[in-house]
């Protein structure tokens, strides 16, 4: 009798760990989709808060801007935090502040609140992503079950989209566009109660210490470019501002760059992104970012406004789009041509459905 309640315990404690590690997937699963989900919900939205708030049609780039531009410039940041202190505290610190971002957002009576709380959003979701990577990375030891693990939050990420384009059309259509960045809580309040329950704290035994100064290079040269792309529609390309932010964000980035080969500890060690395979890579997801950016900010606008399709009839067109995306990143790993072919192969594609 004993011996079986010694057995039986000894089950127990190795299964426990493996059931934790998958209820650790499913926390960072719900923050990720709520990541992924807000940068196409709001676009759904974005003509409804329009006509709500009464901003100009050169302002209302901004409300998708503030947030891509905040998330990227401080990626790197966010990622050296999680290095630094707790990556279980600064994964719920990132739920909490973009949730209180969010509804911010979603109470917004003016253009400006509504920006800033945008802005908000991606500084928080930079501290999130990286913190979410990370545990992920900690909690599967095995190559084989984290292929699967980063299988699953590839789907999320990828299925995402998907999500916020038919949510974004029925919250805006059935409710109001301000719900749009309410259910954003939701989703924080779940990712957080998990967090708390299943994800354990770490700190890391030698703290790397922050790379100020590429902190400060990296972001203030990313908005200097982002800044002077957006200010070219309104003044022109070849305003003094317009060059200025341009011309400034090279050197910066330059600077950076400079910076980045000399420090001990840099924010961005170069060899990732030297390395052919890799570099390239990056430079692909950057382009199609890019495309998938404007793409979706303009039809938008044109299904909607010119069109007089409805938000939820504006999202289901969409699905085409990312369920093709979905399609494709279940093939890539089943059709053995290597990603020197398919890349090339999806490029044109890409390319030639833009005119059409």
């Amino acid at each position: 009798m004993s011996s079986a309640t010694t057995s039986s315990a000894t089950v127990d404690r190795r299964t426990a760990p493996a059931d934790r590690r998958w209820l650790v997937l499913a926390v960072v699963a719900v923050a990720q989709l709520m990541v992924v989900l807000d940068g196409t919900i709001v676009n759904i939205a974005l003509p409804s808060a329009q006509q709500a708030l009464s901003f100009s049609n050169s302002d209302r780039q901004w409300v998708v801007t503030a947030y891509a531009l905040s998330f990227g410039s401080l990626l790197l940041v966010g990622g050296r935090l999680g290095d630094m202190f707790s990556r279980k505290w600064m994964f719920v610190t990132g739920l909490v502040g973009f949730a209180v971002a969010s509804a911010i957002g979603g109470a917004a009576d003016s253009f400006a609140v509504l920006v800033t709380a945008r802005a908000l959003q991606g500084a928080f979701g930079a501290v999130l992503a990286p913190s979410a990577l990370g545990t992920l990375v900690s909690a599967f030891n095995d190559p084989r079950e984290r292929g699967r693990a980063f299988g699953v939050f590839g789907s999320v990420a990828a299925g995402g989209s998907a999500v916020g384009l038919i949510l974004g059309g029925v919250l805006t259509e059935y409710l109001s566009w301000r719900w749009c960045l309410y259910i954003n809580l939701v989703f924080a309040a779940i990712a957080a109660a998990g967090a708390l329950a299943y994800i354990r704290g770490d700190r890391p035994v030698v703290r790397p210490r922050m790379d100020w100064p590429g902190a400060v290079l990296a972001c203030t040269g990313l908005f200097a470019i982002v800044f002077g792309f957006s200010h070219a529609e309104t003044a022109g390309w070849t305003a003094g501002l317009t060059l200025g932010c341009l011309i400034g964000g090279v050197v910066l980035l330059a600077g950076f760059i400079f910076a980045e080969r000399r420090l001990r500890h840099p924010l961005l060690p170069l060899r990732v992104i030297v390395d052919r395979a890799r570099g390239g890579s990056y430079l692909v997801l950057g382009i199609s970012g890019i495309a998938i950016f404007g793409t979706f900010l303009f039809l938008t606008f044109y299904l909607q406004v010119v069109k007089g399709d409805s938000p939820l009839t504006t999202g289901l067109l969409f699905l085409p789009l990312t369920g093709c995306i979905l399609i494709s990143s279940n093939l890539s790993s089943i059709i053995r041509l290597g990603p020197r072919a398919l890349i090339p192969a999806g490029m044109l594609l890409a390319a030639g459905g833009m005119p059409s």
